[in-house]
């Protein structure tokens, strides 16, 4: 038996964000990232809204790029003090991602951080909140995702955190927030997006209801990112709705190799964080000639070529290449400033890294660690990837 797990309720278009005026409780916390949701002014009018459902309400400001545990530590805390009925998160993916693991450390205190990180195994959820999530970003979709993302610093990895638990009760897609996004964001998250869609699609737990999500969700990226990372508003709202289909889609037929090695590469250099839609970015042409060996894969990359209008897999691969450059993405590990001395140290362990992410169970290949350790240094030089 499968399982297909949306919110129960998703508003979209302008002015959704009014939708907060009829939620029912009587406390709600606001999660909120840096300062850009207030300098807009989203964050009031969050926080007006759920006033007018006579709520009392509650702030937790400044959750980093990539969360901590930590910092979802201390949010949980907050909640344990204040003891909303709603939680509700605004902001990019690591906002939301943030309010969903405190989310859990509110509702069960005693959990441990290393309790959650077997997939599919939390708590039962909403005995004491709700969850509301409305992104600013295209890329993520965590609004829509049974997934958070958490990073510890301590170790240099980010672990995806995965159950249906934490898929948000409400999502609310307003496309005035994404607006606002800056151009070089705006080409991270967008190919955040399609590399949900592609891996979504590829993935072995692909069912026909994430098939069609995930080949719309393509079709409207590649037809609008390049207009959305130029400034053009109604591109924009299209790719609001184009990330949100990917992750409804990949939340369900979950995700492979590239969001594994996104994930444990992303803080892992002492030069510089890798931004996760940029990783992805990177990745993912290389990714897709190393699963193409697989004859499963290799038909579902020419159904997604097909969909494009592409002639075969070496098309796809140069379209994705095509979309880095024109948007500045490097097409190297070696071009993003990762120096070759600590690549080459840390390469064993972040291949047995990358093969222990959740994500990788999904993949059409499933690689070695040989065959990782030879995937990182072509991603890394650039190579063809021939095995």
């Amino acid at each position: 038996m499968a399982r297909f797990t949306l919110p129960r309720d998703i508003y979209y278009g302008r002015d959704a964000l009014d939708e907060l005026k009829n939620l029912k409780g009587s406390k709600a916390i606001v999660v909120v990232g840096g300062g850009s949701m207030k300098r807009f002014g989203f964050l009031d009018k969050v926080i007006a809204n759920l006033q007018a459902a006579g709520m009392e309400t509650c702030l937790f400001e400044g959750v980093e790029p990539d969360p901590s545990v930590e910092t979802v530590m201390k949010g949980a805390q907050m909640m344990r003090e204040f003891g909303p009925d709603w939680i509700v998160s605004i902001g990019g993916g690591s906002p939301i991602d943030a309010a969903k693991a405190m989310w859990v450390f509110y509702e069960y205190p005693d959990v441990k951080f290393e309790d959650l990180l077997t997939p599919f195994s939390f708590p039962t959820l909403r005995t004491k909140a709700k969850f509301v999530a409305i992104p600013s970003t295209s890329g993520t979709a965590t609004e829509v995702t049974a997934f958070s993302v958490i990073t510890d610093y301590q170790k240099g990895i980010k672990y995806p955190l995965a159950d249906f638990n934490i898929t948000p009760d409400v999502a609310i897609v307003d496309p005035a927030l994404a607006e606002t996004m800056p151009q070089k964001l705006t080409a991270h998250t967008g190919m955040d997006a399609l590399t949900h869609a592609i891996e979504a699609y590829v993935s072995t737990a692909a069912t026909p209801f994430t098939d069609p999500l995930a080949l719309k969700a393509i079709q409207m990226v590649v037809q609008y990112l390049p207009a959305s990372y130029e400034g053009c508003m109604n591109a924009r709202e299209q790719m609001h709705y184009a990330q949100c289909l990917a992750g409804m889609a990949f939340s369900n037929a979950l995700l492979g190799i590239v969001h594994s090695m996104a994930h444990k590469t992303g803080a892992a250099f002492s030069t510089g964080h890798i931004p996760h839609g940029c990783a992805n970015a990177i990745y993912l042409p290389y990714v897709i000639q190393y699963n193409a060996k697989d004859m499963r894969a290799a038909k579902r990359y020419e159904d997604i070529a097909n969909a494009l209008g592409l002639d075969g897999v070496p098309a796809l691969c140069a379209k994705i290449d095509e979309f880095n450059k024109r948007m500045g993405i490097p097409k190297t590990l070696k071009e993003f400033g990762v120096e070759e001395a600590e690549f080459k140290s840390k390469l064993s362990d972040i291949a047995k890294n990358a093969i222990g992410d959740a994500c990788t169970g999904s993949n059409p290949r499933i690689p070695t660690q040989e065959e990782m350790e030879q995937l990182f240094p072509a991603i890394y030089y650039g190579d063809k990837i021939d095995f």
